[in-house]
């Protein structure tokens, strides 16, 4: 049996690195479930978003964090639509989410890490990762002025909330929504984007080479007390791996299983029995431990795709040159 590619989805059927792919999948998904919906909306967010990642967007630079990329927002895209087609196949017809809904919130994933991709007048800040802290709110600054340019205005406040069940800057039960299926919208997006990037086939690889860099970069590797000593919380790439096992045990499944509802559950009604990113979860953390068991990090072989920020990441030697006073907050 064939191995899945690095740059396809859980399935192995979907290549995330094109646009095109992706759109093609999931309009597939929604003819499936939905009788009419609004694909002219859909076609123009998917372009627009591939215009914004690779850096043909008037006023924004190509996307330039490692680990945040494209790729990830496809994946989480795509896995997002799954579980919508498995909510919509499963629940009572009144309590349907509906194709309007449907395309908003497919909308609101593709542009749900906007926040890192800078302007192009950014001359402050030498990385999209230096936003991490506070990149949904930049998404749904951009995500309210997108719905509004591409005339679907009424909904530019619902997407500018919901985008907020991606981060941690707004608690999920203080996210102010219309009604509970915009919630329900508002938990699928939140669980796609933890279970497509936990099931991805080289997340263990990306997290130490791609999402520790960032994190060095957001200042997020070490904490200040108020007498202003530091604690290093990542001391490495390797270190972030280590401490992984619990912050998926203490943080994601509290997230997936109770701030969430568990409705990562549709996608079995979408496979129709399988739940292939639950187990591709699962695969990963079984792999971690394998590598934990025996230290031996060198048992992480798997290449992942370029993208511009690998292409053209200068190094964080460069950026700690560049901002001399970021040395003591950097490890």
């Amino acid at each position: 049996m064939r191995d899945r590619r690095s740059t396809y989805d859980i399935t192995d059927a979907v290549q995330l690195t094109y646009t095109d792919s992706v759109l093609e999948a999931v309009c597939t998904v929604f003819r499936n479930v939905f009788t009419q919906f609004n694909e002219d909306a859909l076609k123009q967010a998917f372009d627009d978003c591939e215009r914004l990642f690779e850096g043909d967007y008037p006023t924004y630079l190509p996307c330039d964090t490692l680990y945040h990329d494209k790729q990830h927002s496809m994946d989480m895209t795509l896995a997002l639509a799954r579980l919508i087609n498995g909510h919509e196949r499963s629940a009572a017809r009144d309590e349907r989410l509906g194709a309007d809904r449907a395309v908003i919130a497919i909308i609101t994933a593709l542009y749900h890490d906007s926040g890192y991709i800078r302007h192009e007048n950014d001359h402050r800040h030498f990385n999209g990762a230096e936003y991490t802290s506070i990149h949904v709110s930049r998404s749904a600054e951009f995500l309210k002025r997108y719905l509004h340019k591409i005339n679907l205005g009424e909904y530019a406040q619902i997407t500018a909330n919901m985008v907020h069940y991606t981060g941690y800057e707004i608690p999920p039960a203080h996210i102010r929504l219309p009604d509970e299926k915009w919630h329900t919208i508002g938990q699928m997006l939140g669980t796609a984007d933890l279970i497509a990037q936990m099931s991805d086939r080289c997340y263990l690889e990306k997290c130490r080479d791609r999402l520790y860099p960032e994190l060095v970069l957001a200042g997020m590797t070490v904490k200040l007390d108020e007498q202003g000593n530091e604690t290093i919380i990542y001391k490495s790439g390797e270190d972030l791996l280590r401490k992984t096992p619990a912050f998926y045990e203490n943080e994601v499944e509290h997230r997936l299983n109770e701030l969430f509802n568990k409705v990562y559950s549709y996608e079995i009604a979408h496979f129709e029995g399988e739940n292939h990113y639950i187990k591709g979860l699962g695969k990963n953390q079984a792999r971690l431990k394998k590598v934990l068991d025996a230290d031996d990090f060198s048992m992480l072989r798997r290449r992942p795709p370029e993208n511009y920020g690998t292409r053209h990441f200068p190094g964080l030697e460069a950026y700690l040159n560049q901002h001399p006073l970021n040395k003591t907050k950097h490890v």
